[in-house]
C-alpha cells in the first residue's frame, strides 16, 4: 500500500515538473485615442495552420498582460480582442524566448462593428459590460462529452457534487438554450443531454426578471444565468441518444432523447423508465445514475414531533420505480411572436422500510420512542408549461406564462411505535394501518406588460400573477393507541377522513420609472396581493352494521378559511454608474388578515389589521471587471396559518392535540446578505466569501406540554431575538502545463441559529453552530486520465440554556475519489469510491460505510454505439442512516436503500445535421 502511495506521488511530481521550460509574454494594451489602459481585453495565441487556441489571458485593470506558456515551434498569431475595438494581430514565426510587446494601442471600431464581430474569429473569452462570453470551441472536451463537461472546463465555473453551478461565486439559477428554456429553466436536462459539440457560445450574465429584461434595467438578483447558443451549422438537423439496460436483482433502466432543430423551430422528446432511484434523464457515460446513496447527518430546528398516523410518512425514501415522458417545443410563429413550452408525464412507485429511534428531551425527564413502518407510495403527474412573447413594437411587449399541473396518487402505510421513559417504564404504544387517495390540480399564470420609452430609463410595467390550487385527499385510518400512565383513555380509530383544500393567490404590480439624469431614476409603484385558503375536513367512523364509513365524527370535522389582503404603495430610486449600482425602495404594507372556522357548530371569526414597513435595498460595486461586492437588505414578514391562530382543537393525531392562539402575532424579520467575489482570468484563480442572516423581532414557535402518558398538547407563542445566519468562503485555482491540468478548491460553510421554544411551560434557548470545510483536487492528463479526490468534514453543536441538557454535538467525515481512465482508445473505465463516518449514530445503527461504484464502457461503430457494464455498490455496504438533532429531540433513522447490482446497457447515438459534419478536432494524437 505504501509503495503504491509513493508511486502515485512520484507520478504527480513528475507530471507537475514536466515542461517547466516556459516562455513569458507581456505587454500593455491601451486605447489609441485616449491612451487609457483597457481592462479585460482578451490576449491569446492561435495556430496559423488551423486557428486552434494555444493559450490565452486577460488584461488587468492597468491594461497589462503577463502569461507563461511552453515553447511553441510553429507559426502562431498573437491576437488581442476587445468589444467595440478593432482586433489586433501579429504573426510570430515561433515562440522560443521571452518577449515584451511594450504598449499595444487598439483603435475604436467602425459603426458596422456588429457585422465584423460576427464574421471574425471569436476569442476564447470576451468580457462585455454585463455579459461574460466563452467561445466553446476554444475549450477542449472529449468529442462525445455533454454540455456539463464543457462547463467544467470554463474558468470560474464550479459544479459541486450536488450539481449546483456557480460562476465566479454567483449561483446559477437559470440555464437557457438560444434564450429559451429547454424543458425547464433550471437547465439540468440540457446540461446532461445536449452534446457539447453543438454549442457555439456560453454566455453568462446576471439573472433578470421579465420586467428587467424587457426594460433594460440592471438585475436586482445576485444569481447568474447561462445562455447556450447553438452553432448555426448544428441548428438544422436531428440528433439524439437511446439507451437500454438490464441488470441483476431485476434492475433495469432505459432512456432516450430525440431532438429536431430547424433554425427557430426546436422539438425535443425525452423518455425514461428505471427502478434504480434515477431522475431518468442523466446520460453521463461514466457515473450515470450512481451518485446517490451516501447517508448524511441533518441538523434542523423544530419541535421534533412524530406522527404515527402515517400521513405521507417516509415519502421520498426507499427504492423508487419511475417512468417519464417529456416534450419540449420552441418556435417563432411570426416576426414578433415567439413561443416555447413543455409537457411532462411522470409516474413513480416508492417502497420503503423505516426504523426510527427518537429521544425526546424534556425538563421532567427524557423518553424514547422506537418505531417501524412500511410504506408504498405511487404518484402520477402531468405538467404543462408555456411561454408566449408578443412584441407589439420595438418598445412594447407582452409575455404570457401559463402553467398547469395535475397529480394523483395512492399511499399505504403500516406502522407501529412504542414509547418508554428514562427508567424503561412503558408510556404508550400504537399501531396504524392507513391508506389514502389524493388528487390535486394547479394552475398558475404570469402576465407581464412592459412599455419602454425613447428616453433611457423611462418605462411602464404592469404584471399579474395568479395561482389556483384545488386538492382532495381521502384517508382511511385504522389505528389503536394504548396509554399506560395517568388517566388518558385508549384511542381506537377506524375512520375515513376527506380533506378538501382550495387555495387562490393573486399578485398584481404596477411600476413607473422616470429618469432624473442619465444614471439616476426614480420609481413609483403599487403591489396588490390577495391570498385565500379554504380547508374542509369531514371524518366518518365505520358503521359495522351498514358496513360503510357513514357515521360523521363531529370532533374530527371542521372548516377553516384564511384570507389576506395586502396593498403596498412604494417608491424608490436607482442609481447606475460604471462602477456601482444602488437601488432603494420604501413603502408600507397595509394588511387585512381574516380567519374563520366552523367547528362543533361554533363559528369563530378573527380579523386583524397590520401596518408594516416595506424596505428593499441593494448595493453592487465593481472594483474591477473581476472584483465585485454585493450588499442587500430587506424587511420581511410571514403570516401564520389559520390552524395557528384559530382557537380550535385539532384532534386528528391521537398523540398530539393542536390548539391555535388567537393572540398570535406575525413572523417579522430583517434579512441581510453580503457577497464578495474575485476571479482573475489571467492566473485562472478565484476566491470570495459571503454572509447573510435573518434576524427576527417576532417569530412563531411551538409550545408543547406533555401529560403522564407523554401525549402532547401543542399551541403557538411569539418570541423575539431569534436568528439564523450563514457565512462561507471559497477559493479555486487551475494550473496547466503541457498535457497536465491541476485544479484545486477549498470551500468552508458555516451555519448557525439562535432559537427559542417552550416545553412543559418553560422557555429554553438553543444556539446551533455547524461548520463544514471541503477540499477537492482534480488532476487531468490530456484526454487519457482524470482523478478527483474530495474530503469534507462537518461539525454540529448545539448549546442549550434552561434545558435538560447543556449541549449536543456530532461530526461526520466524508471521503470520495473518482478516477476515470480513457485509455486504450474507445474504452472508458470509471471508479467512484466513497467513505462516510458519522460519530454519533445511536447504538444499533451503523456509523460508517463504504460506497464503491464502477463502470466500464466501449464505443464502436464510429462511436455511435456504446456498450457498458456497471456495478453499483461493489462492496454491498450502502445504507441510509441519518441523525436529526432539534431543540427537543435527537432522532436516528434508517431507510432501505439500493444495494449492489450489476447493469449491462447499450447506447446508440444519432447525429444528422443539415450542414456537412466536420470531424471533431483532436488536440492530442494517440
Amino acid at each position: 500500500m505504501l509503495k503504491s502511495i509513493y508511486a502515485v506521488l512520484a507520478f504527480l511530481f513528475f507530471t507537475f515538473s514536466f515542461g517547466q521550460n516556459t516562455i513569458t509574454l507581456k505587454g500593455k494594451v491601451i486605447d489609441d485615442a485616449t491612451k487609457l489602459p483597457i481592462e479585460s481585453a482578451t490576449v491569446y495565441l492561435s495556430s496559423v495552420k488551423d486557428s486552434s487556441v494555444v493559450d490565452y489571458t486577460i488584461t488587468d485593470k492597468f491594461g497589462k498582460f503577463n502569461f507563461k506558456i511552453k515553447k511553441v515551434d510553429k507559426p502562431v498569431y498573437l491576437k488581442i480582442s476587445f468589444i467595440s475595438y478593432e482586433d489586433y494581430k501579429v504573426n510570430l514565426k515561433d515562440v522560443s524566448s521571452d518577449q515584451d510587446f511594450d504598449v499595444i494601442a487598439l483603435r475604436e471600431a467602425a459603426k458596422n462593428l456588429d457585422e465584423v464581430v460576427i464574421k471574425s474569429e471569436a476569442p476564447p473569452i470576451r468580457i462585455k459590460k454585463d455579459t461574460l462570453e466563452f467561445n466553446a470551441s476554444s475549450f477542449k472536451v472529449r468529442p462525445d462529452a455533454n454540455v456539463e463537461s464543457l462547463l467544467k472546463q470554463l474558468p470560474g465555473v464550479e459544479i459541486d457534487a450536488e450539481g449546483k453551478i456557480t460562476v465566479n461565486g454567483k449561483e446559477v439559477n437559470q440555464i437557457l438554450v438560444n434564450g429559451k428554456p429547454f424543458f425547464d429553466k433550471d437547465g439540468k436536462i440540457a446540461l446532461q443531454n445536449l452534446p457539447s459539440d453543438i454549442i457555439n457560445k456560453v454566455q453568462v450574465s446576471d439573472t433578470k426578471t421579465t420586467k428587467e429584461e424587457k426594460t433594460g434595467q440592471a438585475a436586482t438578483s445576485n444569481n447568474a444565468s447561462i445562455n447556450l447558443t447553438i452553432d448555426e451549422k448544428k441548428n438544422k438537423g436531428f440528433f439524439g441518444k437511446v439507451m437500454a439496460g438490464a441488470g441483476s436483482d431485476k434492475r433495469y433502466e432505459s432512456s432516450g432523447l430525440a431532438n429536431y432543430f430547424k433554425n427557430k423551430t426546436k422539438i425535443s422528446v425525452l423518455a425514461s423508465a428505471n427502478n434504480i432511484n434515477s431522475t431518468g434523464f442523466s446520460m453521463d457515460e461514466i457515473f450515470d445514475n450512481m451518485g446517490g446513496g451516501r447517508s448524511s447527518s441533518v441538523w434542523m430546528s423544530g419541535d421534533g414531533s412524530f406522527s404515527i398516523n402515517g400521513r405521507r410518512f417516509g415519502g421520498g425514501s426507499g427504492i423508487t420505480r419511475s417512468n417519464m415522458l417529456g416534450i419540449n417545443y420552441s418556435d417563432q410563429w411570426a416576426k414578433d411572436l415567439e413561443s416555447s413550452g413543455s409537457y411532462f408525464f411522470s409516474n413513480t412507485n416508492s417502497e420503503n422500510l423505516n426504523r426510527t429511534n427518537q429521544t425526546n428531551l424534556l425538563p421532567s425527564g427524557n423518553f424514547t420512542t422506537n418505531s417501524t413502518s412500511k410504506t408504498l407510495d405511487e404518484r402520477f403527474g402531468h405538467n404543462v408549461n408555456f411561454e408566449l412573447e408578443y412584441k407589439i413594437d420595438s418598445l412594447t411587449s407582452i409575455v404570457f406564462e401559463p402553467k398547469f399541473s395535475k397529480a394523483t396518487g395512492t399511499y399505504k402505510s403500516n406502522s407501529s411505535q412504542i414509547s418508554r421513559d428514562n427508567v424503561d417504564a412503558l408510556l404508550n404504544e400504537s399501531t396504524s394501518d392507513n391508506s389514502s387517495e389524493s388528487d390535486s390540480n394547479n394552475f398558475s399564470n404570469r402576465l407581464t406588460f412592459t412599455r419602454s420609452f425613447k428616453k433611457k430609463g423611462r418605462f411602464l410595467s404592469i404584471s399579474a400573477y395568479n395561482e389556483n390550487n384545488k386538492s382532495t385527499d381521502e384517508n382511511k385510518i385504522q389505528s389503536n393507541t394504548i396509554f399506560y400512565q395517568g388517566t388518558q383513555p385508549d384511542d381506537t380509530r377506524n375512520q375515513l377522513g376527506i380533506t378538501n383544500n382550495i387555495t387562490d393567490n393573486l399578485d398584481t404590480e404596477f411600476e413607473y420609472s422616470e429618469p432624473i439624469t442619465d444614471s439616476l431614476q426614480v420609481k413609483v409603484g403599487t403591489n396588490v396581493r390577495l391570498d385565500k385558503n379554504i380547508r374542509k375536513l369531514n371524518t366518518f367512523d365505520f358503521d359495522g352494521i351498514a358496513n360503510e364509513y357513514s357515521l360523521e365524527n363531529d370532533f374530527l370535522t371542521m372548516r377553516t378559511s384564511s384570507s389576506t389582503k395586502t396593498v403596498t404603495p412604494r417608491s424608490g430610486i436607482e442609481w447606475n454608474k460604471s462602477k456601482f449600482r444602488v437601488s432603494f425602495d420604501l413603502g408600507t404594507n397595509i394588511i387585512k388578515f381574516d380567519n374563520n372556522s366552523d367547528y362543533l357548530d361554533v363559528k369563530t371569526n378573527l380579523s386583524k389589521d397590520y401596518l408594516l414597513p416595506f424596505v428593499n435595498a441593494s448595493f453592487n460595486y465593481r472594483f474591477t471587471k473581476a472584483q465585485s461586492v454585493w450588499l442587500s437588505y430587506n424587511y420581511d414578514y410571514d403570516m401564520p396559518s389559520a390552524t395557528q391562530v384559530l382557537p380550535i382543537e385539532d384532534l386528528s393525531n391521537p398523540l398530539n392535540t393542536i390548539v391555535g392562539n388567537q393572540n398570535l402575532d406575525l413572523n417579522k424579520y430583517h434579512s441581510v446578505y453580503m457577497n464578495f467575489s474575485n476571479y482573475d482570468y489571467a492566473t485562472r484563480s478565484g476566491y470570495g466569501f459571503y454572509s447573510g442572516g435573518n434576524f427576527y423581532t417576532s417569530q412563531v414557535v411551538s409550545s408543547t406540554t406533555f401529560n403522564a402518558d407523554r401525549k402532547r398538547t401543542t399551541t403557538y407563542e411569539n418570541v423575539s431575538g431569534t436568528s439564523n445566519y450563514w457565512f462561507g468562503l471559497y477559493l479555486n485555482k487551475t494550473y496547466k502545463k503541457d498535457l497536465n491540468t491541476f485544479k484545486y478548491g477549498l470551500r468552508i460553510n458555516n451555519n448557525g441559529n439562535e432559537s427559542k421554544g417552550f416545553t412543559d411551560g418553560e422557555m429554553f434557548t438553543s444556539k446551533t453552530l455547524s461548520i463544514s470545510p471541503r477540499v477537492n483536487f482534480t488532476y487531468e492528463y490530456g484526454e487519457l486520465f482524470t482523478i478527483n479526490p474530495t474530503y469534507s468534514y462537518t461539525f454540529n453543536k448545539t448549546n442549550f440554556t434552561n434545558y435538560v441538557v447543556n449541549s449536543a454535538s456530532n461530526f461526520t467525515h466524508k471521503v470520495n475519489v473518482q478516477v476515470t481512465n480513457y485509455w486504450p482508445k474507445n474504452w472508458i473505465f470509471g471508479n467512484d469510491f466513497g467513505y462516510t463516518y458519522n460519530s454519533n449514530i445511536a447504538e444499533g445503527f451503523k456509523k460508517d460505510f463504504y460506497l464503491w461504484n464502477t463502470s466500464l464502457s466501449y464505443s464502436f461503430f464510429e462511436k455511435k454505439l456504446m456498450a457498458k457494464v456497471k456495478v453499483y455498490d461493489v462492496l454491498n455496504q450502502n445504507l441510509s442512516s441519518t441523525r436529526t438533532i432539534s431543540a427537543t429531540s435527537i432522532r436516528d433513522e434508517e431507510n432501505i436503500v439500493l444495494r449492489r447490482y450489476v447493469m449491462f446497457s447499450l447506447t446508440y447515438k444519432l447525429e444528422k445535421f443539415g450542414a456537412k459534419e466536420k470531424k471533431p478536432s483532436n488536440r492530442f494524437n494517440w
